[in-house]
């Protein structure tokens, strides 16, 4: 009669340990979805903030071909009266120099003035930092991305190791996540090393 029960035991038993097995794959699907959403929400952030960073650059740059522009119509005007002021005599001469000597220092204001940062040299470095933090975060996006798929399979690996109960779809899916997980980090803390 022991005999008899002994079946039916080991087929208890098998079912424990799969239940076990499957809770733990369960868990495993769990842990892999929360890195998902972490990692889809950095990247989010990270695309967003390149967008903002790529549209104050476009704006820099923007400012930076005014004052070209400007300077380009202040020089020729400059010249030109530069050009007259030999056949000029008396009070006109005077004023003409007098305004040869404003628009030389607008000029030298307009390609540098530090204390407002708004001249071409300090647009130019001031878009030149926008430019970088939006390819940082560009790539900071990229890195969150391709974790996120690595999540996103080793997910969908998982949950076909329960159904299918092969455990080496639960190890191919823990490897994914670990991937996953390496390439969150890099998008956190050095996103420039994918794209050198």
């Amino acid at each position: 009669m022991a005999h008899a029960h002994q079946p039916h035991e080991e087929l208890e038993h098998a079912h424990h340990a799969e239940g076990g097995g499957s809770k733990r794959i369960a868990l495993l699907i769990a842990v892999l979805a929360l890195f998902l959403a972490i990692g889809e929400m950095l990247g989010k952030s990270a695309q967003t903030d390149a967008l903002a960073r790529n549209i104050e650059a476009a704006n820099l740059w923007s400012f930076f071909q005014a004052k070209t522009v400007r300077q380009t119509a202040v020089r020729t005007a400059m010249e030109e009266a530069t050009l007259r002021l030999p056949t000029l005599d008396g009070p006109a001469r005077e004023a003409l120099e007098r305004q040869v000597k404003a628009w030389t220092d607008t000029l030298a204001r307009w390609e540098s003035e530090p204390a407002t940062g708004e001249g071409r040299r300090e647009l130019t470095a001031r878009a030149q930092a926008a430019e970088a933090r939006r390819d940082r975060n560009m790539a900071a996006y990229h890195a969150y991305e391709y974790g996120s798929a690595a999540f996103q399979v080793a997910i969908v690996l998982a949950s076909a190791a329960i159904i299918t109960t092969v455990p080496a779809l639960a190890g191919i899916a823990m490897a994914l996540g670990v991937v996953g997980l390496a390439l969150t980090g890099v998008g956190f803390l050095a996103p420039d090393i994918l794209h050198h």
